[in-house]
């Protein structure tokens, strides 16, 4: 059996290491895109009842359907700092990155047996876990950044991971909507009975790809013997990284931020297909349509965004896209064609891209200096992310059942803009020098 040295020093900006650490997009973005935009809500709705029976509480198929996403996000928000902590604490990083793509993979193929209101509870179930999965292999996959590259490729190294994402995400939806489109060329009698198949290439691209980055990380380092009681060790790491970020105003400041703009891109992220559907009558292709542009759009968004960060910096960057993600919001109250929703979704795509990457890569240089405890630094920023979902989409819907029209809850998010800006001006990008301690 081979053995593998982790005391050796990671070398970074290892271009091997780099290219393995992206394709973990690759592999997981496919599920956020196939999955969760394309063709899972869809099929969801037409297989179960307008009125859905979950422990003697009655509710619609749609309000199941989003709070199943609902709970898997906040799982994931409480899970994640104590994992991250125990994670740091026992060197386990990559030891949870694979057990959530495992879980999340596995879970997606089980929705193959989502067949109907008799199996609804396989559906309900292996879309959390699946979520589940997704969204808890990212902190680790984050966390990956500063041990694998310098503070002066952030940047690039970010928007690769993110390019690869929607490379193979749209690879791989076109290969499902060929087999659903075509379904006689491949014997299905009809393409709802296609649609499985996707539910299995997913799990199956995601679990394949991960093996790439899984091969090329560095491997887990365990430079603190882990105690019996592991929780309370991780509770520990994590208030170490507390204690160290809050000394910070900058990267307080920022995380605020963060957490007011990322409620309202991914409400609009989440929200833009059902406003499309709703008040401008869209059609399942146009909606297909509209998914395409924004993943293009969004490969050539990333690399804009760290080419712009590169020449001005990341904050000049960061407001510069809030500044067009607040004109997307208004445009969007009056929008009424189809052909001005397309323009629309391009400009989202364009921002959708760089916003993401950029915001990973700046909080990275917020991380004290060769700190080993990357993971608890970044469940905070994971938290932020998860947490910001619900309230983003939490404020949509509010607004939406007060006023009675989509319309206004588009403009309502444009506040969360607003306010993004008037907090990120305060803050200077600026590594932190030295890890502190939790008493300090």
């Amino acid at each position: 059996m081979e053995t593998i040295d982790t005391s050796a020093p990671i070398v970074k900006n290892n271009p091997r290491t780099i290219n393995g650490w992206a394709f973990f997009d690759w592999a997981n973005s496919a599920y956020a895109l196939v999955i969760t935009v394309a063709i899972f809500p869809g099929y969801f709705l037409e297989l179960t009842s307008d009125s859905v029976n979950v422990f003697g509480f009655r509710m619609s198929d749609s309000t199941l359907y989003a709070w199943s996403i609902a709970l898997a996000y906040m799982v994931i928000a409480v899970l994640s700092p104590i994992l991250s902590g125990i994670a740091d604490y026992g060197g386990q990083k990559k030891a949870f990155l694979r057990f959530f793509t495992t879980l999340g993979a596995l879970a997606c193929i089980s929705l193959l047996f989502f067949t109907g209101m008799p199996t609804l509870w396989v559906g309900v179930l292996g879309f959390i876990l699946a979520t589940i999965g997704f969204a808890g292999g990212i902190v680790f996959y984050n966390s990956f950044l500063p041990l694998i590259a310098t503070e002066d490729r952030y940047d690039d190294v970010s928007a690769k991971g993110f390019s690869y994402g929607f490379i193979g995400s749209i690879i791989l939806l076109l290969i499902n909507l060929l087999v659903i489109m075509k379904y006689q060329w491949f014997g299905f009698p009809d393409g709802l009975k296609a649609v499985p198949t996707a539910f299995v290439m997913v799990g199956l691209w995601w679990i394949g790809f991960a093996q790439i980055p899984l091969r090329r990380l560095p491997e887990d380092r365990v430079e603190k013997q882990p105690k019996a009681n592991l929780i309370r060790k991780g509770y520990d790491e994590l208030l170490k990284a507390w204690h160290s970020l809050k000394q910070d105003r900058n990267t307080v400041a920022f995380l605020i931020s963060f957490f007011c703009y990322n409620a309202g891109v991914q409400a609009v992220l989440f929200l833009a297909s059902t406003f499309a559907e709703k008040e401008l009558k869209f059609s399942s292709a146009g909606l297909i349509l509209l998914v395409l542009i924004l993943q293009i759009v969004a490969i050539g968004g990333a690399w804009a965004s760290a080419k712009l960060s590169g020449k001005k910096g990341n904050k000049f960057s960061i407001m510069v896209m809030l500044f067009i993600w607040t004109v997307v919001c208004i445009v969007g109250y009056y929008v009424q064609t189809g052909l001005d929703f397309y323009l629309l979704a391009s400009a989202v795509g364009l921002v959708m891209g760089g916003i993401q990457s950029l915001s990973r890569a700046t909080y990275a240089k917020f991380l004290p200096e060769n700190t080993p405890d990357t993971a608890s630094y970044f469940s905070f920023y994971d938290v932020m992310d998860k947490v910001s979902t619900v309230a983003g989409t939490f404020v949509f819907g509010f607004v939406e059942q007060l006023t009675g029209g989509m319309r206004n809850s588009v403009l309502a998010l444009a506040v969360f803009f607003v306010v993004s800006v008037v907090v990120l001006a305060t803050v200077t990008v600026r590594r932190m020098k030295s890890v502190l301690s939790p008493q300090s």
